[in-house]
């Protein structure tokens, strides 16, 4: 085997590629890098083919604390990790926003503890940048390269938020995490990632949380409430769904970003989502029917 060859195999090995012996040339051995999840044809490269190729997932604060027993589940985050795995090796970009309530909830702590919601926001914030950094060493462990911008400079843990660069490291294959919200007080997570979305022209907003997404009523005080599985951006905000905050919501509504909301709990559920999978609700500019199950 030539010197060439070996090095073909050896950058395979690093991004997650087989090396397809098909090709033949009169000078040797051809070899080319084919990603997982594609094949090859008498025309070519054929992809597999995604509803979305590049994703943003919103994970919620209280996502990550599981059980709640504590602050940050482990098995949580290596539950993301792993499905976020998967489907970056089938070329799916993938960026994340977190959130931080697992940690402190700005809103919550505002006024009855003596602290201004600007103050209690900020520290909401830095309780993101504490997650986004547990959540990136657990991908680090699996070998998935991955980025943390922040939208206020913290230069010794993370980058700060640019969106050029927030792009290129998508488009070489890293997960990028965005924490530190917008960088303002008075926004919540869900506004960071419908802005971040539309920044990075990510094709739709998955946001994962505790329920299996939208329902009628909610569940806990009407056992008969069914799952919404469509639903348009006037029907959640002119029947006041708890999804997401008016600012999130007609944001994704203006630049026509749809929105997923499915279990995070369900193992597989994060990658049916990325991959356009049907799974939970989904949200959009327009439907042709609503289905609904118990």
């Amino acid at each position: 085997m030539t010197r060439l060859c070996w090095w073909a195999i050896q950058i395979t090995s690093l991004h997650g590629c087989h090396v397809d012996k098909s090709s033949r040339v009169d000078r040797g051995p051809a070899y080319r890098l084919v990603p997982f999840g594609a094949t090859l044809n008498e025309n070519g490269l054929s992809t597999p083919s995604f509803r979305w190729r590049r994703v943003l997932l919103k994970v919620s604060g209280e996502a990550l604390a599981g059980d709640q027993k504590q602050n940050i589940d482990p098995k949580v985050t290596m539950a993301i990790a792993r499905e976020v795995a998967s489907v970056t090796r089938l070329g799916i970009e993938v960026a994340i926003v977190v959130g931080g309530g697992n940690i402190f909830r700005g809103s919550s702590w505002a006024g009855s503890s003596g602290l201004d919601r600007s103050s209690a926001d900020y520290i909401g914030m830095l309780a993101t940048v504490m997650n986004a950094i547990y959540l990136q060493a657990t991908m680090e462990s699996l070998g998935i390269p991955t980025r943390v911008q922040t939208a206020f400079r913290m230069s010794e843990v993370a980058e700060p938020y640019i969106r050029r660069r927030a792009v290129r490291h998508l488009e070489k294959g890293r997960v990028v995490i965005f924490a530190a919200g917008t960088g303002n007080p008075f926004f919540t997570t869900d506004t960071a990632a419908a802005l971040r979305c539309a920044e990075i022209n990510a094709e739709v907003v998955l946001k994962a949380t505790n329920v299996d997404g939208v329902y009628s009523e909610d569940p806990r005080d009407n056992p008969d409430a069914s799952l919404l599985e469509n639903l348009t951006y006037h029907e959640v905000i002119s029947k006041e769904l708890s999804v997401m905050d008016l600012t999130a919501i007609t944001l994704c509504q203006e630049n026509n970003i749809p929105v997923v909301v499915f279990d995070l709990n369900k193992t597989g559920n994060i990658a049916k989502a990325i991959k356009g999978e049907k799974v939970g609700t989904l949200i959009e500019g327009s439907r042709n029917v609503v289905t609904a199950s118990s």
